[in-house]
């Protein structure tokens, strides 16, 4: 077992101490595996940062209220004598001020990309005084908070980085009424940062909403005190509404968009793999030809083929491990923290996010490249432990 370990590291040593007479292939080779990595850590990185710009905004203690049968607030409609009594539900969590509960309207408006100056569309929350307070991760970075009662707005700082127009202290002007920037936000990196945020009783007018509602956020007294506040609701004759978990609403919204582009990155990973697959295949036949009449003379020597087979897999191996980490080190540096926006389609909204390279997701682009590694190298190794001894021997 030592005298074959010992085989192996003997040919392997001898394989990689020739790589710079062979440079221009061996380089090709990482080449065309870094770009593989860099493409698909790229790609994921995308649907990473959305699908954690979603999960981070949900809390376990904090519920939403829809009407039943709605599967966003686009489609939702509450009257205000509901938001009371969903205000006043068992589990509701309170303060000073009352119960943590509030009740929202969600409306779509255009505003122009910063990138491009291309319209897209942004969401105008309205909410109540008890929404800083039920979303618990929203802080201000600049400004004040809103007025009740007045044209004011709070800006989320994805938003603000995305959009034109929402600068602290500028006015936009929405359908036909103008609106002040008083306030900028950041709620970690979640969802709501890609929000605009006004007094809901200020924007039931302006949107002609009357007094109804399409959600009401309600922060619980705990996490385990869900049940019996989504039992209170659904079983009251008065009320028709189903309740969620936040987390699992903004789980839910997540999943179609992250699925979309996970599947593209991976076909677009896989294509050209299989071009940087066959790159490896070429460049480990070219240096097994190169060293035909050395391998025949280390086998002359008493060296099995297996030891032949995994040096030549572990120099293709070496390789792409080479090359996966150069691909994963530039995708790293280039788009970890990169901001952007996509549309929820659940709201038709923009949503503004960072791309996250995580440590998961390099670990699996460093696994593809190693086993484009050694696939690449397998055939090579086997044809490189099957050159007849005396013929390659005979060649000069």
């Amino acid at each position: 077992m030592f005298n074959w370990l010992s085989q192996i590291a003997a040919v392997t040593g001898a394989n990689l101490r020739t790589l710079p007479q062979r440079r221009g292939a061996a380089i090709a080779a990482a080449v065309g595996i870094a770009g593989v990595v860099a493409v698909l850590v790229g790609v994921l990185s995308i649907a990473e940062g959305f699908r954690r710009a979603m999960t981070v905004s949900g809390n376990a203690d904090v519920a939403i209220v829809l009407r039943s049968g709605s599967d966003s607030e686009m489609t939702s409609g509450i009257s205000h004598e509901d938001t009371r009594t969903i205000a006043d539900a068992t589990g509701v969590a309170r303060d000073a001020n009352g119960p943590l509960a509030s009740a929202e309207l969600f409306v779509i408006i255009n505003l122009p990309k910063r990138s491009t100056g291309t319209d897209a569309n942004v969401p105008l929350r309205g909410v109540s005084a008890a929404a800083f307070s039920v979303r618990g991760n929203v802080a201000l970075t600049a400004g004040r908070r809103f007025e009740p009662g007045r044209n004011e707005i709070v800006v989320g700082a994805g938003a603000a980085r995305q959009f034109a127009g929402l600068d602290l202290g500028k006015t936009i002007r929405v359908g036909a009424n103008d609106w002040t920037v008083v306030g900028i936000f950041s709620a970690g990196g979640g969802v709501a940062e890609s929000e605009i945020w006004t007094d809901a009783h200020v924007l039931q007018p302006a949107y002609h909403r009357g007094d109804s509602f399409q959600a009401v956020y309600a922060k619980l007294s705990s996490p385990a005190a869900f049940r019996d506040f989504s039992d209170a609701l659904t079983t009251n004759p008065r009320l028709s509404v189903k309740v969620v978990r936040q987390s699992d609403y903004y789980a839910e919204q997540s999943t179609a968009v992250t699925s979309f582009i996970k599947s593209i990155g991976v076909v677009v990973a896989g294509l050209m793999a299989l071009g940087a697959l066959f790159g490896a295949l070429n460049t480990m036949y070219s240096s097994v030809a190169a060293r035909t009449h050395e391998i025949a003379t280390l086998r002359a020597l008493g060296f099995g083929s297996g030891p032949v087979i995994i040096s030549v897999m572990l120099e293709s191996l070496v390789l792409a491990l080479v090359g996966g980490a150069v691909g994963a080190s530039l995708a790293y540096l280039a788009f970890d923290g990169f901001t952007t926006s996509t549309i929820n389609w659940q709201t038709f909204s923009q949503v503004a996010f960072a791309f996250k390279v995580s440590p998961q997701l390099l670990v699996r682009a460093i696994v593809w490249a190693a086993f484009i590694g050694l696939f690449g190298g397998l055939f090579p190794a086997v044809h490189a432990a099957r050159i007849p001894i005396a013929a390659a021997l005979r060649e000069t």
